[in-house]
């Protein structure tokens, strides 16, 4: 019995990609053989997809997305009831295959059919802890390389196009960053240099002010330091005689 694996090699979605890789990376894990089936570069696999999805499992539009699992003929599900037989570890089961002996779903399986085992006793006489290691250990050692490998499938003529309209698409994308990044400096510099103008106008009359100032106080000042005449100063001791003969009188006229 041959598990096929219907999938998209040149997917635009990263979703899709994910899905896939995850399926494919779990099934290695597991030793399980597959043949992947792309339905991107080939018509006819696309066409058995969907004519054998069941009308039940497909979505409300009709048209199933991969990544689609059978076995040969048989329909076993798409990648979230896997995820969920994952989880149950029921994957044996979903893909309609016998557990190996020792693995953790045939433990289950025997314990089912045969009720609980005393001192931890199962098939082949392996101790569950071991194979429970055993089966993390082959889970963890999954090549990520493997994982993340591309579907060895025939390459489509729209791949390389749609790196081509990408390509073009970014190059576009940078020039107009560029010319934005240049017409925004352009504007600050342009506002910096009104910002310099407005000063200039703002501080001019303040310095006009200031100057008119200083010219009044030098003019004060040089006629404060004016030289006193000699008619002036006569004419201030005449006052100040005439005041003390004015004193001496009216100190005498008090006497009497």
């Amino acid at each position: 019995m041959v598990i096929k694996v219907f999938l998209a090699s040149s997917s635009g979605s990263t979703a899709i990609k994910k899905k896939q890789q995850d399926v494919l990376g779990f099934l290695e894990a597991l030793k399980v053989d597959y043949a992947p089936l792309d339905i991107a570069c080939n018509e006819d696999n696309r066409m058995w997809m969907r004519e054998n999805v069941p009308v039940e499992k497909k979505p409300t539009n009709g048209i199933p997305l991969p990544p689609q699992i059978f076995n040969e003929e048989s329909y076993c599900g798409d990648y979230e009831t896997f995820f969920d037989a994952k989880e149950d570890n029921a994957v044996y089961a979903f893909l309609g295959l016998p557990p190996p002996p020792g693995s953790k779903e045939a433990k289950e399986a025997y314990l089912l059919e045969n009720g609980p085992v005393e001192n931890g006793t199962i098939v082949n006489g392996t101790d569950d802890a071991e194979d429970e290691e055993n089966l993390e250990a082959e889970e963890e050692n999954i090549d990520d390389d493997t994982l993340k490998r591309e579907v060895p499938m025939e390459e489509c003529n729209r791949d390389e196009h749609t790196e081509e309209v990408e390509a073009e698409v970014g190059g576009e994308t940078g020039e107009e960053a560029a010319e934005e990044a240049a017409e925004e400096k352009v504007a600050e510099e342009k506002e910096a240099v009104k910002d310099t103008e407005e000063s200039l106008e703002n501080t001019a009359p303040v310095k006009e002010e200031e100057a008119q100032e200083e010219a009044e106080d030098e003019e004060a000042k040089g006629e404060d330091d004016q030289p006193v005449s000699e008619e002036e100063e006569e004419l201030r001791q005449l006052e100040e005689e005439e005041e003390e003969v004015t004193e001496e009188a009216e100190q005498e006229e008090e006497d009497e």
